[in-house]
């Protein structure tokens, strides 16, 4: 007791162990026996315990089964918290000895630990007082807490608690980063095992590859490409501004990069995904393995190929070596293939004279070679030029070019193709418009066709072909005199043919041969239609029930002012007052007659009348392609003011022949690769405006034929419709006609051979002008009759929107008839050039004195020239005047035509009424007979 006395006085470490080694060791001079005995088979003090501990001499041993290290522990920590007690309370050593004696009676026993344990009771101590017991048991619930490790040694690390709620659903940072170091060594394993795997291949069979073979709707051969124009060369003999110009259209740090550039490939790829368009994020050496090693299609597995051998061949050759093999490979187009090609085909030099300006439009067409080409494609010319200024800005900003230089370069217009390509004459023009067809309904693309290996039929007949060729040449081209007329040196001409009832293409004429003239004259799209255009006007007045500013329905007998520079009314824009065709007044005058006569006054009237976001929309209907460049909807539109092709205008003619309804024109029967045929698109016919709209303007067409500016048409020997057309300052001359089984547009285009520049074409032929009624009419005549010869002959058979039958006079504000030329004439004649008819008793000359509708006698009506012509009943007129016959019930056409012959067949009276009188035909004398509306 004296020594446990002592020991818990004390507060430091070395006592606080002593006084733990005596915990359950009987205190001297004290009985044992309120303890319990141990069990008969516990060890002696001198034998090892469970734990393999031999107790010290004098303290008693653990029990059998009883709890060892975790109620020796629990005993300790109550013997340390006792003395811990004592010391505090600086009680004197009888105190600390009942906190002693606690604590050993807590590990003595070997009190359990967990909850509900019970710390057993110990008889009281000779000399401990009741507050020493309180403090041992005090400290005895400390073992609830849980079991204290045993001295010198240690604790169970306590679990990590377990992730609740939100937590679980995100990744915890030894997540994230073990699958980055995981993501990280798996590239770094496929990238050596791709650039193991993957080797550098002999060069493709681009130089060998297939040709596409091209073929008449009858099976035979039309034409075959593939023919490669390619010419290698070093390095040394490509100069330097051609050098430094592909360089900056496609790699500007070519010299300085890598191989591959990962950051362009993932703008790339992330631009496409988004929906950006495909971008390649190329470097020069991936094109250049793309062209020489590789094919071109769109895969992941080409992309990584052409990855691994991008790196390698980085490492085999020179950053000059491959500049100089993606010269040589690139397409330029033309079908040059490498860039001493492309300066043949282009500009007529090596590719060793190419200065900044030219080669820098070189590097351009590396980027879109069909697009940029500014001869085949008038049209992308802006495009071309932002592309050839985007190049020279990047030579300037990289050096290779002095800014002094750049400011003076003007764009170098390139000539056309002359290079044979096995293409030549109209071959060329049909393979490129077929190509066109193909990539623009998206049957196939560029790059696929490049490939070569289809096997095309188109839908042109080569004896209609044939004839179109010879048409032209027998009426234009022969004729033409080079050396003596600079005029006719600026010809060109573009025709195309339709078959109105099926869409299809039959013939087409693109210019005198395709290795001479590179642009397809039927498909450009870079002149005015002019007068073709006013077909659209009427169509779209009849489609719409529109009436003039004083409420007359607009049908073919609506009297018009044809007044020359008369402003348009009930129009908001910007006031107009076109001009007449020399400048001539016409006054009162029919919208049939106004058309015959191709009165601009009259139709711009018109389409102010109708609306012209109206009119867009009915010619967008019949087939002019809605973004057609100055298809601008104001009253000027009537004079054809757009530039849509040849092509356009024969699709929307063949719609007004097809009785209005319009199916997109095709140029493809079929279309196969390696024996399998490719899907075409198939739109069905659909009625673009109603029959009656397209049927009345049919008939107006016709009266252009029969006695307008077009009747050189009638060689055709066929019933026909159409009109004639002149662009601005007569840069071109168009007719547009069809009959029921054919529709076909010419033009006669003017343009310089060296600039490309539009030309007028005044003194060609050695004729004071160009206009539609000539060449074009007489092309159009030519061709048709050959291309119809033995078909059996067909009429139209129209159904005219009601009233057309009937004049629709304005109100009574002049004793003006209606007529041609508002009393300028007054000895029968128009004066209007091609119409002149002869001398007749025109009711429209301004010198009647009845009114337009009762015969009255004119007073200077020539003589009569009547032809004898029979009515459409077989029954012959007798009489001019006003009580001429009904077409209504078959009756002849009796009034005379302003300008015209009165073609009654039996009159002799010259002074017929304008018209006919009311019971007379919807055209007027000398007009043409009408097919009644059927009910």
């Amino acid at each position: 007791m004296g020594t446990g006395s002592a020991g818990a006085g004390k507060t430091s470490a070395p006592e606080t162990t002593q006084v733990l080694r005596r915990v359950g060791a009987p205190r001297a001079g004290e009985p044992a026996g309120p303890a319990k005995a141990a069990p008969a088979s516990s060890s002696s003090p001198t034998e090892p315990n469970a734990t393999g501990r031999t107790p010290a001499p004098g303290k008693t041993a653990p029990r059998q089964g009883g709890p060892h290290r975790t109620a020796q522990a629990a005993g300790a920590a109550g013997a340390g918290a006792a003395a811990a007690a004592g010391a505090s309370r600086a009680a004197g050593g009888a105190s600390a000895s009942a906190a002693g004696s606690a604590g050993a009676g807590a590990g003595g026993r070997g009190g359990g630990s967990g909850p509900g344990a019970k710390v057993p009771r110990q008889a009281s101590e000779p000399g401990r007082s009741p507050q020493d017991e309180t403090a041992a048991l005090a400290a005895a619930p400390n073992d609830a807490a849980g079991p204290a490790p045993a001295a010198g040694g240690k604790g169970k690390k306590p679990k990590r608690p377990k992730r609740k709620g939100w937590r679980r659903l995100f990744p915890t940072w030894r997540m994230v980063l073990g699958t980055f170091v995981i993501g990280i060594l798996l590239l770094i394993g496929l990238f050596f095992v791709g650039y193991s795997m993957v080797k550098i291949p002999p060069a493709n069979a681009l130089a060998m590859k297939q040709g596409n073979v091209f073929l008449y709707a009858d099976g035979s051969q039309l034409a075959r490409d593939g023919d490669i124009n390619r010419e290698s060369v070093d390095l040394a003999q490509i100069s330097k501004p051609a050098q430094h110009a592909v360089l900056a259209a496609e790699d500007r740090d070519f010299y300085t990069e890598s191989a591959v550039d990962l950051k362009a490939m993932m703008r790339a790829g992330w631009n496409t995904a988004t929906g950006k368009g495909k971008q390649s994020g190329s470097t020069i050496t991936q094109q250049y393995v793309k062209n020489y090693y590789l094919a071109q299609e769109q895969t992941v597995t080409r992309k990584a190929k052409e990855f691994f051998i991008s790196i390698k061949l980085d490492r085999q050759k020179t950053k000059d070596e491959i500049l100089e093999g993606y010269l040589n490979t690139s397409f330029f187009g033309r079908n040059a293939y490498g860039i001493q090609a492309a300066a043949q085909a282009y500009y007529g030099r090596d590719a060793a004279d190419l200065d900044p300006a030219r080669a820098a439009y070189l590097a351009a067409l590396v980027n879109a070679p069909s697009e940029y080409d500014v001869v085949a494609h008038p049209e992308n010319r802006k495009a071309a030029l932002a592309r050839w200024n985007y190049v020279l800005d990047g030579m300037v900003k990289k050096g290779w070019l002095a800014e002094s230089e750049r400011s003076g370069l003007k764009f170098p217009m390139p000539k056309e193709q002359t290079t044979s390509t096995g293409l030549s004459g109209q071959r060329g023009y049909l393979v490129n418009a077929v190509k066109q067809y193909l990539t623009g309904n998206h049957i196939v693309d560029s790059d696929q066709l490049e490939a070569g290996g289809y096997r095309i039929t188109t839908t042109i007949q080569k004896k209609r072909q044939d004839a179109f060729v010879k048409a032209v040449d027998d009426q234009l081209i022969s004729k033409l005199d080079k050396k003596n007329r600079k005029a006719d040196t600026y010809v060109r001409a573009g025709g195309a043919s339709v078959d109105p009832k099926t869409g299809k293409i039959v013939a087409m004429y693109g210019g005198i041969d395709y290795v001479k003239q590179y642009t397809n004259g039927a498909t450009r799209g870079d002149y005015q239609v002019g007068s073709t255009f006013k077909p659209f006007v009427f169509t779209s007045a009849v489609e719409n029930g529109s009436t003039t500013q004083d409420g007359r329905t607009i049908t073919p007998n609506t009297v018009y002012d044809g007044t020359n520079k008369r402003v348009v009314q009930g129009w908001s824009g910007t006031p107009y007052n076109p001009e007449n065709e020399d400048q001539r007044s016409y006054g009162p005058i029919t919208v049939r007659k106004a058309t015959d006569l191709s009165v601009n006054s009259v139709y711009a009237q018109m389409a102010a009348d109708v609306g012209p976001a109206k009119v867009k929309q009915t010619a967008v209907n019949l087939g002019i392609p809605s973004g057609t460049p100055d298809l601008y909807p104001s009253p000027s539109m009537a004079l054809g003011t757009a530039t849509a092709s040849v092509l356009d205008m024969a699709e929307s003619y063949a719609t007004l022949a097809n009785h209005g309804k319009h199916g997109t024109y095709t140029m493809i029967e079929r279309i196969a690769k390696g024996g399998s045929d490719l899907k075409l698109p198939d739109e069905p016919a659909e009625q673009a405006v109603s029959r009656e709209a397209a049927d009345t303007t049919t008939s107006m067409l016709k009266s252009v034929v029969d006695n307008g500016t077009a009747t050189a048409a009638q060689a055709a020997g066929r019933p026909a419709a159409g009109k004639t057309g002149t662009a601005e300052s007569d840069k071109a001359a168009w007719f547009a006609g069809y009959t029921p089984d054919l529709a076909t547009v010419v033009a006669v285009m003017g343009q310089d051979p060296v600039t490309a520049a539009q030309k007028p074409l005044y003194n060609t032929l050695g004729q004071v002008r160009m206009n539609g009624g000539g060449p074009p009419t007489q092309i159009w005549a030519q061709y048709t009759r050959a291309a119809l010869e033995g078909k059996p002959v067909s009429d139209f058979d129209l159904e005219l929107q009601p009233g057309a039958d009937r004049v629709q006079e304005p109100p009574a504000t002049s004793t003006a008839t209606p007529g041609t030329d508002g009393g300028q004439a007054t000895d029968g004649s128009t004066e209007g050039g091609q119409d002149d008819g002869g001398t007749t008793a025109s009711p429209t000359d301004g010198g009647t004195t009845g009114t337009p509708t009762d015969g009255g006698a004119a007073t200077d009506g020539g003589t009569g020239t009547a032809d004898g012509g029979t009515a459409t009943d077989g029954g012959t007129a007798t009489d001019g005047g006003a009580t001429g016959g009904d077409p209504a019930t078959g009756g002849a056409d009796t009034g005379a035509d302003a300008g015209g012959a009165a073609t009654d067949g039996g009159g002799t009276d010259p002074a017929g009424g304008a018209d006919g009188g009311p019971a007379g035909t919807a055209a007027g004398a000398g007009g043409p007979q009408f097919t009644p509306r059927r009910q």
